[in-house]
């Protein structure tokens, strides 16, 4: 029998860490794979302490593979690549899964030149084909087409965006195997030091219900302050197309696109963005996309369930003065 692993990742919660959701993720899509393959589930944690393996079993992993080490509490690529170099070797899995984090983009290119091995980035989809390969399915030039992508090294390593799957269920009645490892991390000294970790609050777009994001059509940076206050009002998150992060006006977890977040909230309310495709790759899955643009032509409109033809200027305001006197 083989094995389809799954990387978890960790990420601040309050005080502490806790397993990333793209875990469960692959978790429910690594099932589904293993199930296929006739494979059996495991997942690998290396942790600075306080995270439990066992979530991972009660999330249909069969056995997890889990070392805590101090130095793992920081997000240092390359001790992380010595110890799963490690561990792959030894299990020799069928597929390896990693999350489209960005810890995850940037572990996982510098562990599969480890292992001399092929890795597709980004997918939004992953399958098994009848010669019992992986085809690893992402969106290319700019997500108007979805390459099918096979590779013939082993493991078949992927690594997979946020929110594309359903998470697998819990079950606290699953039993599993945890397996502590003790590999050895080599130097301390990597060439790699994590001089500060900033916790980057209560952004996580991906979580968002409602969402406000601004485009170009915003004159000043100062703006946005009042795309935030729509966004409190309605207990939405701010959000932002490229542009307005590459100018430095905000950051880049607010940005929404095929280059940052994928979002699907319930409401998704566009001000001021004419609608690239860069763009709609992030956000074109929303339940309810408000469109607000001066440009009758402009494509977001397209995709928009809702179209408000006009200066955002007078629209937002308005908006924001009705939703003051409910």
């Amino acid at each position: 029998m083989g094995e389809v692993l799954v990387f978890t990742e960790t990420r601040f919660k309050g005080e502490g860490k806790e397993i990333h959701p793209v875990t469960y993720e692959l978790l429910g899509k690594g099932k589904e794979l293993a199930g296929d393959l006739n494979d059996s589930l495991a997942a690998v944690l290396f942790s600075g302490g306080g995270v439990d393996p066992q979530e991972l079993i009660y999330r249909g992993a069969d056995k997890v593979f889990f070392q805590e080490d101090e130095r793992f509490g920081v997000p240092d690529e390359i001790l992380f690549r010595r110890g799963l170099k490690t561990l792959v070797e030894k299990e020799k899995p069928d597929i390896f899964l990693v999350g489209a984090t960005n810890f995850g983009r940037s572990l996982a290119p510098r562990l599969a030149m480890a292992l001399d091995t092929g890795l597709t980035a980004d997918c939004t989809g992953l399958e098994i084909d009848d010669d019992g390969s992986l085809v690893q399915i992402r969106p290319a030039f700019s997500g108007n087409i979805l390459a099918h992508i096979s590779t013939k090294t082993t493991p078949q390593m992927s690594t997979v965006r946020y929110k594309e799957m359903e998470e697998a269920e819990r079950d606290e009645s699953r039993k599993g195997q945890i397996v502590e490892t003790d590999f050895d991390l080599g130097d301390p000294d990597t060439g790699s030091q994590v001089l500060e970790e900033e916790f980057s609050g209560d952004v996580d777009l991906p979580e968002a219900q409602v969402i406000v994001a601004g485009g170009r059509g915003l004159r000043e940076q100062s703006d946005l302050e009042t795309l935030e206050e729509l966004a409190d009002l309605l207990g939405g998150k701010l959000g932002s197309s490229r542009p307005l992060v590459d100018e430095g006006w905000i950051g880049r977890d607010h940005q929404v696109g095929y280059s940052g977040n994928r979002v699907q909230p319930t409401i998704y309310i566009a001000c001021g963005i004419s609608g690239q495709s860069q763009h709609l790759a992030g956000m074109k899955e929303s339940d309810t996309i408000i469109a607000i643009n001066s440009d009758p032509s402009a494509p977001i409109f397209e995709v928009a369930d809702f179209g408000i033809v006009g200066d955002l200027y007078e629209v937002v305001p308005a908006m924001i003065e009705r939703l003051k006197t409910k």
